[in-house]
């Protein structure tokens, strides 16, 4: 009997190659957050200087400006005007930005913000030594400079605009030129325009320079208080005129409406001045009645 012969099994073992690692997930969200910059980048070199200064103010300072900046919730810069309901707003945080700064600290009683009828009004109020001019010059301190720098990164962002006061008091200048307190009331307010234009105005944000000298004292009983020397920075409202109202145009073909007065009597459809169509005289046949009634006479 012949001998079986054995069953060989043959058994092919199929695995996956080597793990070869996740490196390629990090280069490649590299090679994307590259490419979301770039596109980024891109974008802001085409926009307007005012959405560039709103993208800058919240890099630079996130909490303290992004409700000026527009970097809140609630939208861009266009669409959050300084109104007389949210101007404490803008008070409150100019206060806050002025409390942070340790040069400016003891000088706080020399800052006076107010809400007027005319908007929130910044007066930086002169000391008998100087605090943010030179005595009797235009040129500004440092602490001057440096407060004008910080209140023009606040109101760079919002829409409103600034106008600028330069008073004197009553303390005539003495200069044999003709320079009097007319010409260095406003050429301080002058001044205090460049440093903010500079800073982070907007080139069209400024409304107005003012020179007043000694006309318009803070304190009318004595003229010749430091005091009454001062810049004044008015961030004006910013007033949305309401829509108008006015009704719809008639449309083309539809007859004119009829007027219907107190009195009862209806006016006339035609306006003052415009022609009104002829009417036949009365007791004058027309023309082509007696052309007809001719040839009745002429058949028979």
């Amino acid at each position: 009997m012949q001998q079986a012969k054995p069953i060989i099994v043959i058994r092919k073992k199929s695995g996956h190659g080597a793990h070869h690692g996740g490196a390629w997930k990090v280069a490649y969200a590299d090679f994307v957050t590259a490419l979301m910059s770039l596109f980024i980048v891109l974008w802001l070199m085409n926009t307007s200087e005012k959405v560039r200064q709103a993208v800058a103010g919240y890099f630079n300072d996130p909490r303290g400006k992004s409700a000026l900046t527009g970097t809140d919730q609630s939208g861009s810069a266009d669409i959050l005007p300084i109104t007389e309901n949210n101007i404490p707003e803008l008070k409150k945080r100019i206060e806050e930005a002025i409390r942070k700064m340790n040069d400016l600290k003891a000088l706080q009683n020399q800052i006076q913000i107010t809400i007027t009828p005319e908007g929130l009004r910044i007066e930086l109020l002169e000391t008998k030594d100087g605090t943010f001019f030179d005595t009797g010059s235009a040129k500004l301190t440092p602490n001057g400079e440096e407060l004008l720098k910080m209140i023009a990164g606040q109101l760079g962002g919002i829409p409103n605009r600034v106008a600028i006061e330069g008073h004197t008091d009553a303390q005539p200048y003495a200069n044999p030129g003709g320079y009097d307190n007319w010409d260095l009331s406003s050429d301080r307010a002058n001044a205090a325009r460049r440093v903010m234009r500079e800073s982070g105005l907007r080139q069209n944000q400024v409304s107005e320079v003012r020179g007043y000298a000694d006309q318009q004292l803070r304190v009318p009983t004595n003229p010749f208080d430091p005091s009454n020397r001062r810049i004044s920075l008015i961030v004006q409202y910013l007033t949305v005129a309401p829509p108008d109202h006015a009704p719809p145009p008639a449309q083309q073909g539809a007859p004119p409406a009829v007027v219907i007065p107190p009195g009862g009597k209806s006016l006339p459809e035609h306006p003052a001045g415009a022609p009104t169509p002829a009417k036949p005289a009365a007791g004058k046949p027309k023309v082509s009645a007696i052309s007809s009634l001719l040839q009745r006479f002429r058949r028979n």
